[in-house]
């Protein structure tokens, strides 16, 4: 896991989600991708952005993500080291990730590119 690091943040945005992707967009010159009509992200950043949407699927906080080589490992590491997994392995367009929950009570995800 040592190649393991936070590259991503997803916040949620389900209530103003274009009035939030403007707000980016004009403040920072950030560019958008969409994926969905309620899900738009900067790519090719050392770090990028996530914007959800979706009522349904978006938490109530900003969603820190973890990219990793071996998910699967990492669901293991994860849950050996006492995290609890809060949403099982899914997959999204460019790869797989899953959600736990820290023991301080933080839900952070991590995530393997389907892509390289």
């Amino acid at each position: 896991m040592g190649g393991a690091r936070i590259d991503y943040v997803e916040l949620p945005s389900a209530t103003a989600h274009e009035l939030t992707r403007a707000f980016y967009a004009r403040a920072f010159g950030w560019k958008f991708s969409d994926y969905g009509p309620d899900y738009s992200a900067t790519t090719g950043g050392t770090a990028d952005l996530g914007l959800n949407g979706q009522v349904e699927e978006a938490l109530a906080a900003p969603l820190p993500v973890i990219r990793v080589d071996d998910l699967e490992a990492a669901l293991d590491a994860v849950a050996r080291a006492g995290g609890v997994i809060a949403r099982p392995v899914f997959a999204f367009p460019g790869g797989r990730r899953f959600h736990f929950v820290d023991p301080g009570g933080n839900e952070l995800a991590v995530w393997q590119s389907t892509d390289d």
